[in-house]
């Protein structure tokens, strides 16, 4: 895959009290993912061209996509398509590389969300709005054990945006 006409679109940064190998653990792992990521599990072979699934808490396939990069503890590439019909289609594809970097005590961590073509500021309102909370909540997790309970729908404005492509939304 030649991702280099991806453009990034969203990158957020965070500092976590960690360690590389756990930050990676909890990034590449069903059991940690599913604490906070807001039950979503995400199952991936850690190998270039491996797969990459994100999977509900009912176990329904939510995102799907490819290993494009694997730098363990350091940096995973992947492409990262939410399973709604014609999205994929309308939009083109997603890439979501998280580097992984100790910084003293801490790690920082970044995760950088790029696209195949550019996107309205509507459509990426979704990523802009639940990459934070996400994060936030993985960072919560690894230091005090506990995630973060974050209440939030789908943004409006992303939601009209795809509907206004013609594309269905749950």
């Amino acid at each position: 895959m030649d991702i280099s006409n991806f453009k990034p679109e969203t990158v957020y940064t965070i500092y976590i009290a960690s360690m590389p190998e756990k930050v990676w653990q909890a990034l590449t792992s069903a059991e940690f993912s599913r604490q906070y990521f807001f039950g979503n599990a995400v199952e991936v072979d850690l190998k270039v061209g491996g797969s990459y699934i994100v999977r509900r808490p009912d176990g329904a396939l939510h995102i799907s996509g490819e290993v494009i990069e694997c730098d363990p503890p350091r940096r995973l590439s992947v492409t990262f398509n939410v399973n709604w019909p014609a999205l994929i289609e309308a939009l083109g594809q997603t890439l979501v590389t998280y580097e992984i970097e100790q910084i003293g005590d801490a790690v920082r961590l970044t995760m950088i969300e790029a696209h195949e073509r550019p996107l309205p500021d509507d459509i990426l309102e979704g990523g802009r709005q639940g990459w934070p909370a996400i994060l936030s909540s993985l960072k919560s997790l690894l230091e005090t054990g506990q995630p973060l309970v974050v209440k939030m729908a789908p943004p409006a404005k992303m939601l009209a945006a795809l509907k206004a492509l013609g594309i269905a939304v749950p």
